[in-house]
């Protein structure tokens, strides 16, 4: 599959951008910025100096994505979701004068692989979305999410697990051992994380 830009994107001549990736009307990709294989970026999207994407990420319609941002494979981020940079944001220092970007450390988020973000939440760096996890629409994301939790609500909370085809996990009726309805994968719980049934814990 060949790599599409399209003519209204602002793609940097300095960003690399992986074989068979599409970059859509109006999207800012800018320096450094490096794309893995097969990824899509939405109408609008915002691609920070530097942020890395791992292969097929999915960044959709007008979400902002911040250096320094690392996306590992598989990540999806919705439409209109932001991915921050700044904990403490002021537009001027106590002196009065407009800050640059000598004046401030940028920190990111860092989303892990096969992770889902909803439309519209928010994840205030720095913050770790572990991998296969689900943050919900709207949610907006202040510590670190678990691998497999699904967090909603402001504060983000965790509400349950999900498996790697993002549904709800079920539980079954051995405590601490869940199942996925669609996949029939099962998952053990054990100290508050989860591992596909077989992979060894610590």
């Amino acid at each position: 599959m060949a790599t599409r830009i399209v003519d209204s994107a602002d793609v940097s001549p300095e960003a690399v951008i992986g074989d068979g990736s599409s970059v859509w009307h109006l999207a800012q990709v800018r320096e450094r910025a490096v794309l893995g294989r097969g990824c899509v970026v939405g109408r609008g999207a915002y691609i920070g100096t530097g942020v890395e994407l791992g292969d097929h990420c999915k960044v959709q319609n007008y979400a902002l994505v911040y250096e320094p941002a690392r996306l590992a494979r598989g990540v999806f981020v919705g439409p209109a979701a932001v991915l921050t940079n700044d904990t403490f944001p002021r537009a001027i220092n106590p002196d009065g004068s407009l800050k640059d970007a000598t004046d401030w450390q940028a920190v990111g988020v860092t989303v892990e692989e096969g992770a889902s973000i909803g439309a519209r939440a928010v994840c205030v760096a720095p913050v770790t979305i572990g991998a296969w996890s689900t943050v919900a629409a709207g949610a907006v994301v202040t510590r670190d999410v678990p691998a497999h939790a699904l967090v909603v609500g402001v504060p983000a909370r965790q509400v349950g697990w999900v498996g790697r085809a993002g549904h709800p996990l079920e539980s079954t009726d051995t405590p601490g051992r869940w199942r996925c309805p669609t996949t029939g994968t099962t998952y053990i719980e054990h100290d508050g994380t989860l591992t596909e049934e077989g992979t060894p814990h610590d």
